[in-house]
């Protein structure tokens, strides 16, 4: 990779850590202005009202980052990244709304399809797969693309259930997709995961727990819908069998864990998007761990699954049984601290 290369990478996490980093403060006063605020409900976790449009900071850092390579990157000049900055602007106009007027899920739905189309149509397509075997979508690539996107979309939304928990799988999701993003070459979606990183890491310091400001859905559904953009444009291009295995593996937790939320609604014949305190980071919670515990315990396991699914890239089986064994062993810390929590507190 040539120097330049770098610098630019560089430069896409450096600004939008700064500007996301400068202007959180500004967006908790829009928040507060548009009245933006999440107030406490039943099943969540805080107790007094707190602005939920943080995520305006995110949006803002990522774009400034963008507009400042755009002179020194020819990649920023194409047909495909105007689509994706229409179809992401989208994307934030309606999570702005949805976090005044708390819109109807449908609505939503339908709005999202609108913004992942004009990227399909833009040039940003899955086109292929190999697993079971090689098959050429033709027809069916613009479906299955917008699903993807959707899919990962609201699966970032649905994490977004616990102080700094969407900030942080983010950025580590980002981090992990950018190495993957250089291994295969693809400068574009580098340059995305590396802005989206430190637009995430610039918002967390007043994210965590104690959160002063929610990134609300304006910045939950933004840095799902880069993240399964940029999935497409690194990884689906590039790894072709592996592809799917390692788009899953670096954002492993939001997509099992919607994954699962649909499948418990679906059995429990409950509408899909409702919402309810079955997520990973609500069994842990209940489980006895404080918040800051389970958010830290969910950075492990996207760290574990995301240097799965670059050992996995790499091919290299030892270094992956390895990865795996340590998951296992790392499950049963988890498994056995939280035995000795419970007796403690029973003793107590």
């Amino acid at each position: 990779m040539a120097p330049q290369e770098w610098l630019i990478y560089i430069v896409a996490f450096a600004v939008s850590f700064a500007m996301s980093l400068l202007t959180t403060p500004l967006s908790k006063k829009i928040s507060i202005k548009l009245g933006a605020i999440d107030y406490p409900k039943k099943r969540g976790l805080h107790k007094e009202p707190i602005p939920r449009m943080g995520g305006v900071a995110i949006v803002f850092g990522f774009f400034v980052s963008m507009f400042v390579l755009m002179p020194f990157l020819e990649e920023l000049k194409t047909v495909q990244f105007f689509g994706f900055l229409v179809g992401a602007s989208i994307i934030v106009v309606l999570g702005m709304l949805d976090d005044i007027y708390n819109l109807n899920s449908k609505i939503k739905l339908a709005v999202q399809i609108a913004a992942a189309l004009v990227v399909v149509y833009t040039g940003t397509r899955i086109e292929m797969v190999m697993w079971p075997f090689t098959t050429y979508l033709e027809t069916f690539s613009a479906p299955l693309t917008a699903f993807w996107i959707i899919g990962v979309t609201n699966a970032v939304n649905l994490i977004d259930g616990v102080d700094g928990l969407a900030a942080g799988v983010s950025s580590i999701c980002s981090i992990f997709l950018m190495i993957l993003c250089i291994l295969t070459g693809s400068p574009l979606a580098v340059v995305f995961t590396a802005a989206l990183a430190g637009s995430c890491l610039g918002f967390l310091p007043r994210n965590f727990n104690p959160a002063e400001l929610y990134m609300g859905d304006t910045g939950a559904t933004f840095l799902g819908f880069v993240l399964g953009v940029s999935s497409i444009m690194g990884l689906f291009k590039s790894y072709t069998l592996l592809a799917v295995v390692v788009a899953v593996l670096v954002m492993a937790l939001p997509i099992l864990d919607t994954t699962f939320a649909m499948l418990r609604r679906a059995i429990n014949r409950k509408p899909i998007m409702s919402a309810d305190r079955g997520h990973l980071h609500h069994r842990l919670i209940d489980m006895g761990y404080s918040q800051k515990q389970a958010v830290l315990i969910l950075y492990v396991i996207s760290i574990i699954t995301g240097t799965l699914a670059i050992l996995i890239a790499l091919r290299d089986p030892l270094a992956t049984f390895v990865a795996g064994l340590f998951l296992v062993v790392l499950s049963l810390m988890v498994y056995v601290y939280r035995k000795r929590l419970t007796d403690k507190e029973e003793q107590d």
